[in-house]
């Protein structure tokens, strides 16, 4: 079995993958905390986009211009693709959130899902948010979430063992949760088969591993950046997040350039 670099082959089975999440009320949700907060803004990059699900509904609300960006070119040609289809004005890029290097800044910078955990340390988290400031118009908002150990507790059993199909490719998850380490680990096997399907043509292997951080520990890393902290909300709601919150949603205001 060939280990694979993430969202690789996992790429034309993401839409699968994910197909139980409300994109569109994800969408409606950042849409809410920019009215709330930042109301004037009107161009926005989204980093770690996938394959740009909550972009295209945002571009349906009719008054952003978006950036969606993804460090796995096969996830931008699959967003590329869907923003075709849906008629919509979203601009694709792939970028590495770690080195972001474009020669335009925006209002509002964003990223869904966790995909911040997938950043292993302290550094690296202080790194990605430091890259961000090179981009983020000062005022403006840089929008992230994140998950806990409650979340990971709650989910690793109902994501352990997934399996799915797409045309000529299926796909097997494990999922793990370390709570010692902090460490949740998803592995994808991935097979592609035979036009009838009866037969593996090739098989491969997708780890997918994130930190797993608590607010507090956010909160630390947060005190040693120039950002200020606007809001920390819990599960999907303008509600104060704390410590039984499984998913967070953090809203920083860029105050200074790094």
């Amino acid at each position: 079995m060939k280990r694979t670099e993430n969202y690789s082959h996992l790429a034309p089975l993401y839409d699968k993958l994910m197909e139980d999440v409300d994109y569109e009320s994800w969408a409606d949700y950042i849409d809410e905390i920019i009215q709330e907060h930042y109301p004037e803004a009107e161009t926005i990059l989204e980093l770690a986009c996938g394959t740009g699900s909550v972009a295209i509904s945002l571009d349906e609300l009719g008054y952003y211009s978006i950036l969606a960006s993804d460090l796995s070119p096969q996830m931008i040609e699959v967003g590329i693709s869907k923003a075709l289809k849906a008629n919509a004005d979203v601009r694709f890029t792939t970028l590495d959130f770690m080195n972001i290097d474009l020669d335009e800044s925006f209002d509002v910078i964003f990223s869904v899902f966790d995909s911040v955990n997938y950043l292993q340390s302290d550094e690296e988290i202080l790194k990605m948010l430091s890259e961000c400031g090179k981009v983020l118009n000062l005022g403006g908002l840089l929008i992230f979430d994140f998950s806990t150990p409650l979340n990971s507790m709650e989910a690793v059993d109902y994501l352990n063992n997934e399996e799915a199909e797409v045309e000529d490719l299926r796909f097997f998850r494990t999922s793990e949760y370390d709570p010692q380490q902090k460490i949740h680990t998803n592995t994808f096997e991935i097979e592609r088969l035979t036009q009838d399907k009866k037969q593996v043509i090739d098989r491969f292997q997708e780890v997918h591993q994130q930190q797993i951080y608590t607010l507090e520990e956010m909160l630390s890393i947060l005190k040693q950046t120039p950002y200020h902290l606007v809001a920390k909300y819990g599960d999907f709601d303008l509600i104060d997040a704390d410590e039984n919150s499984a998913r967070i949603t953090i809203v920083l205001q860029c105050q200074k350039h790094p």
